[in-house]
């Protein structure tokens, strides 16, 4: 079930997909899951499997509003001889246009806020992970300045597990909401807007090239398409060897990109 919002007033493109999808795992989509240490075993060569999931993407209007992206989601496989192996997975990160490091501490304080109430050790890991996972291999910057993200947790317990992704999830609204209202009214330039559509390129780059979720996606017989495309914004531009000026904005939040910083400490 997808809700998408184009054209609003303060977001360009904004949607929400609820997701829950289950029939045989593709063979390639297995291959992916193997490659990250998963040892599957089909029967016939046929992997039953569900999943479902929460996602949303907010890309808006104006460049001092940071696009903000979150996926919590779970995963079943039945195995040949009947066991099941489930985990869960997701995150919530920021890719703003400019650089506020208050907007940035609070984003980050919220989520670690979410984590420390399971465990101290989670924000730091995830934190770490979402920097090396939205990581832009071919431009050498990452897609925006990180968050949480996890995938493949199966333990304490399942009951456990889905109590601290509940507490991610209702984490995203208070570490976002309060960002928008406070930007949403920035006057803003040609010329910043023009910033804002070159770094949303580099979104589009991230999500066709890397993103598993998008990949997953676009591997699963009879998914519809534009729902997995839903992350993608509704305008972007690349232009041919763009620099920004040093010591310029742009050039500070490249610098942030290229070398994560720790907000909370």
């Amino acid at each position: 079930i997808s809700c998408v919002l184009q054209d609003g007033e303060v977001f360009e493109k904004a949607g929400v997909n609820v997701s829950v999808v289950f029939g045989l795992l593709s063979e390639e989509a297995a291959r992916q899951m193997r490659s990250r240490g998963k040892s599957l075993k089909a029967k016939d060569g046929k992997l039953p499997f569900c999943a479902m999931g929460v996602s949303s993407v907010i890309h808006p209007k104006n460049p001092h509003v940071p696009t903000m992206h979150f996926n919590y989601r779970y995963f079943e496989i039945e195995e040949a001889d009947g066991t099941k192996q489930w985990w869960f997975g997701g995150g919530t990160d920021l890719t703003p246009t400019y650089l506020n490091e208050e907007d940035a501490v609070h984003f980050h304080k919220t989520l670690k806020e979410a984590c420390d109430k399971h465990d101290l050790k989670l924000y730091p890991k995830y934190k770490k992970w979402c920097d090396d996972y939205f990581y832009i291999k071919h431009r050498g910057e990452r897609r925006g300045i990180g968050g949480i993200f996890f995938d493949d947790v199966d333990s304490p317990s399942k009951e456990e597990v889905f109590q601290f992704v509940k507490s991610c999830a209702k984490a995203v609204v208070p570490c976002y909401v309060p960002i928008v209202k406070r930007h949403c009214q920035d006057s803003f330039t040609p010329e910043e807007k023009l910033w804002q559509q070159l770094r949303r390129g580099r979104y589009v780059e991230f999500n066709l090239v890397y993103d598993r979720g998008t990949k997953f996606g676009l591997l699963t017989p009879g998914s519809r398409i534009e729902s997995i495309l839903m992350s993608l914004p509704l305008t972007a531009r690349w232009e041919y060897m763009h620099t920004p000026p040093e010591s310029s904005k742009e050039a500070e939040i490249l610098e942030v990109l290229r070398n994560p910083k720790d907000w909370v400490h």
